[in-house]
């Protein structure tokens, strides 16, 4: 049986932690989308090109979590091109036996609308921001707000594919959430919407 869970959110919602932390639960698959757009954007040479010949080694770089990483996916997110690229590669994942789960920025809006379950996971920009800074120990947390900020805007505002929760998904709000709190409500909203297909 397949079941397909799709995470969905802005930068540092905590979307990945829960996602990982799903899939551990539930026997699934994990796909974190963003990593694909980073390993894109970490490339040379023309963005398009690098979406069409990724490989599994590209998605191993160690500054594929870096901020550098991050601004580069969100460039490289808004090409149209790019996207019908990686677009059947994470359709396939979501395809397959046993489920899986999905985070990124159009998982339940556009690679996966018909998934089981969609979740929004979200949070203030100024928690998100504290998040990234803690996280990457990079510039200022000022900076770093700015960059947050700065990159909702690219995420909601892309012609393509833009960062919004799916009419059917469930909105999870983590920002005066801890990392367990949030990962035990995701678990029970996803439980449920699970058990209610079962019946």
């Amino acid at each position: 049986m397949s079941f397909c869970v799709a995470i969905d959110g802005p930068a540092a919602a905590g979307k990945g932690t829960i996602s990982r932390a799903v899939a551990a639960q539930f026997g699934l698959a994990h796909l974190d989308t963003g990593l694909l757009y980073r390993a894109v954007g970490m490339k040379d040479g023309d963005p398009v090109v690098a979406a069409q010949t990724l490989c599994t080694e590209d998605l191993a770089r160690p500054d594929l979590r870096s901020l550098t990483a991050g601004e580069a996916a969100s460039r490289v997110a808004v090409i149209p091109e790019v996207r019908a690229a990686l677009l059947e590669f994470q359709r396939r994942f979501a395809a397959r036996e046993g489920g899986a789960v999905l985070d990124g920025r159009d998982i339940g809006t556009v690679i996966c609308p018909d998934a089981d379950v969609k979740l929004f996971v979200t949070a203030s920009a100024e928690v998100r921001a504290a998040r990234r800074f803690a996280e990457a120990g990079e510039g200022s947390l000022a900076e770093v707000l700015e960059q947050v900020r700065a990159r909702d805007a690219r995420d909601t505002g892309r012609a393509d594919a833009p960062l919004r929760p799916a009419e059917d998904a469930l909105i999870l709000d983590t920002s005066s959430l801890s990392i367990d709190e949030a990962v035990t409500r995701a678990c029970t909203l996803i439980a449920a919407r699970r058990d209610a297909a079962v019946r």
